[in-house]
């Protein structure tokens, strides 16, 4: 995996009570849990961080750095690569309104328009 690669979320997510989960813009309440690796890397990306910035940030909230730290988040941005949930680029990437900030934050109405725009 090429670490100065951007990671960026594909989907709506809402991220409530410590709880990160997959949302559904017209059924905001439907929530889909995502375990905490997960969560932690879907939350993170906003297309303006590298892979290798992550892996640093991430590092840095352990006193000691896990020996298998890079591997793990590895193994979490593939499953989330193949799901469809995040996407490499070469590049920085801009993410649209509804995918910028959890669900709760949004104005569900200008989201769904800009959704529906973007489709």
């Amino acid at each position: 995996m090429d670490n100065s690669h951007y990671f960026y979320r594909t989907v709506v997510f809402s991220q409530k009570d410590n709880q990160v989960s997959l949302a559904d813009i017209d059924q905001p309440d439907k929530i889909t849990p995502l375990d905490e690796w997960l969560g932690m890397v879907v939350s993170l990306a906003d297309g303006q961080h590298s892979i290798q910035e992550l892996i640093d940030y991430i590092s840095q909230r352990y006193q000691r750095t896990p020996d298998n730290l890079e591997q793990t988040l590895f193994s979490v941005i593939e499953r989330l690569e193949e799901g469809k949930i995040i996407q490499l680029s070469k590049s920085r990437v801009s993410l649209p309104y509804y995918l910028a900030a959890p669900i709760e934050t949004l104005d569900i109405e200008k989201a769904r328009k800009l959704i529906q725009e973007d489709s």
